[in-house]
């Protein structure tokens, strides 16, 4: 699936870093067909996400977290043993570290469907990740989400299919939404107000802008990320 973010110089000149981590994930042959890393790209598997590289036979550049969620300090050569009492997540600490070896496209894995607060925490890591400039998808067999800061987004045409636009700061100004069911023009969007709720594709290419302030956006996930 190609997606396009308009600050694309930026992104992905390095590769793709994948982070896998202890979210719920059923399908561990759709995830099999996901993470098939190239030469430039590199594997973070966060706390229990190890066990579930473990199970797929996926290989890991390096293991982080405090490893509450897996209950035991994994054997690896490259391993970083987290406190358990910190500021960060270990999915934000896996980002930044992805973040300082260079990488700017990040694909998080087993980051929904677990615990509700680590949910939303994670897509508080979209936010923080479009505010570095970079760009990062939680990627699920059901879903992908990503957020965008003063930047625009651009998907393919789909046949059907949900897809919903989320103010992530008090307001977001200048939004625009082509190609969907329910269009908007330069809309200012409040975080109090969900209108960007269960939009649904047309079969057109989709284009969704936010000229000041940031958004999460969600769609269904019809055609899997990074297929091969």
């Amino acid at each position: 699936m190609q997606v396009t973010i308009r600050k694309e110089e930026q992104v992905g000149k390095k590769g793709v870093c994948f982070l896998i981590g202890a979210g719920r994930i059923d399908n561990t042959g759709w995830l099999k067909r996901q993470i098939k890393p190239g030469a430039n790209d590199y594997v973070i598997a966060v706390d229990g996400g190890f066990a579930v590289c473990d199970q797929c036979g996926i290989a890991m550049d390096l293991v982080i977290g405090d490893f509450d969620s897996l209950g035991y300090v994994p054997g690896h050569p490259n391993l970083i043993k987290m406190p358990a009492e910190k500021d960060d997540t270990d999915m934000l600490f896996a980002v930044r570290k992805g973040l300082e070896l260079g990488y700017r496209t990040f694909q998080l894995y087993g980051a929904v469907g677990g615990r509700p607060d680590h949910t939303f925490a994670n897509y508080q890591v979209l936010v923080y990740l479009a505010k570095q400039g970079a760009c990062g998808i939680v990627c699920s067999p059901q879903w992908q989400i990503t957020a965008v800061e003063n930047d625009c987004l651009k998907l393919p045409p789909y046949e059907g299919g949900m897809l919903s636009v989320f103010c992530m700061g008090d307001q977001a100004e200048g939004v625009t939404l082509e190609g969907v069911k329910y269009p908007l023009e330069r809309y200012t969007m409040k975080n109090d107000y969900p209108i960007g709720i269960s939009n649904e594709f047309t079969g057109d290419p989709v284009r969704i802008e936010v000229e000041k302030g940031t958004l999460l956006i969600m769609w269904e996930n019809q055609m899997g990320v990074r297929e091969k």
